[in-house]
């Protein structure tokens, strides 16, 4: 089991972040996850512990309170979050998202304000493409921001924000110029204070939406009308460049997606590994079976195939290079594969796996999100293929 998901070529630096992850995860997520998913409670005493070792601001620079780590960091890291809990993974993950987005493209005034204190936890991101008439469209958005004086009128419908409720800032895609196509989109950046209802003027949020997993973080819907938004809160200060900052968040989200697949692949593996060591049948341990070793090792060849395609994927954006074609092979294998890892976990258990006292049901639950989670395996097919036939 040891020789499952190493990653060569880390620094010191970058082995002692994971050794420190992983012991966290051990510690302060494995023994309460279930419980407190069963229950859909905010992990609050495990979001306090990530802020502590400086996770929110592990992949911002250093000139503004960050750790300055690459993206392969950070996916090794969340990595070793989902083998916990892939909500936990989720609550840091949108936050990572916008952190990049401003990073990349904001203003240098967007950048002294905002990263700082999202280095430091004070203001935790989510971001918002969606609404409820389109998923994976997003040119169908109808959300509009209309200019009024020196600012903007934002009215319209958002859907699926994860972290929609606990966040402090949301980078939220609408519409400026609804006759330029992808060109008349653009990125605001949208002030709120956490919680329900009407969290600022003209901006509310029902509640919660109940979800069969992926519990414990808020996934929420955003109701506009009429929010006053300055244009200084554009994303890089000039419209129309909304879509393509979206996708430049989502692409890194693609492969941050796929790590949270391969962490809880390799928990399924794990608690797999362990009960059919334990749990006897005619006489011997049931991995001592044929049919149950066959099981394990195209789980473990599986697991092992998803972790060196997001490795792959982190690499390349770190070098500096496009990786859309990479981050969606990752997206797509790792999440396809987790699925799989996770039924066959599922089965190992037998009837113990319907039971809510084994953490398996918890992953069977779980593991479906990452199938449609930041685009579709179709949409992730679709992308390949493009790039492939590009040349």
């Amino acid at each position: 089991m040891s020789r499952l998901q190493q990653t060569h070529g880390l620094s010191e630096e970058q082995r002692e972040i994971l050794a420190t992850v992983r012991s966290f995860v051990d510690k302060e997520i494995l023994p309460v996850a279930t419980e407190l998913e069963h229950a859909d409670a905010y992990p609050q005493r495990i979001v306090d512990g990530m802020i502590e070792l400086g996770l929110f601001g592990l992949v911002i620079d250093e000139e503004y309170g960050g750790l300055g780590e690459s993206l392969l960091t950070y996916a090794l890291v969340v990595e070793e979050l989902a083998r916990g809990w892939m909500s936990v993974s989720g609550i840091v993950n949108t936050h990572f998202i916008v952190a990049w987005m401003i990073s990349q493209h904001g203003t240098p005034e967007q950048k002294a304000h905002y990263l700082p204190k999202m280095a430091a936890g004070e203001i935790r991101g989510a971001f918002s493409m969606s609404e409820p008439g389109c998923g994976s469209d997003v040119s169908a958005i109808r959300t509009r921001a209309v200019p009024d004086g020196g600012d903007y009128l934002i009215t319209g419908q958002k859907m699926w924000l994860t972290n929609g409720g606990s966040s402090h800032l949301v980078a939220t895609l609408v519409k400026t110029d609804p006759d330029a196509g992808h060109k008349g989109m653009t990125t605001f950046l949208i002030d709120k204070t956490p919680g329900f209802g009407e969290v600022a003027p003209g901006l509310t949020i029902p509640g919660k939406i109940e979800k069969m997993g992926y519990k414990g973080v808020d996934t929420t819907e955003f109701l506009f009308d009429s929010h006053r938004v300055p244009a200084a809160k554009i994303l890089g200060g000039t419209p129309g460049r909304g879509f393509y900052h979206m996708m430049d968040g989502v692409e890194v989200g693609r492969v941050n997606v796929a790590a949270r697949g391969s962490g809880v692949a390799r928990r399924a593996f794990e608690l797999a590994l362990d009960y059919a060591r334990r749990r006897e049948t005619f006489g011997r341990p049931i991995a001592e079976h044929q049919a149950v070793m066959f099981r394990l090792a195209e789980m473990a060849t599986k697991v092992e195939a998803a972790h060196q395609m997001v490795v792959m994927a982190a690499r390349r954006k770190d070098s500096g290079q496009r990786n859309d074609l990479e981050a969606g092979m990752a997206k797509y294998l790792a999440s396809e594969y987790c699925k799989e890892v996770v039924e066959a976990s599922f089965r190992i258990h037998g009837g113990y796996a319907y039971s809510k006292e084994y953490e398996i049901e918890r992953l069977y639950r779980e593991a479906p999100m990452l199938l449609i989670g930041e685009g579709t395996a179709d949409i992730q097919k679709m992308i390949i293929g493009r790039r492939l036939l590009e040349g």
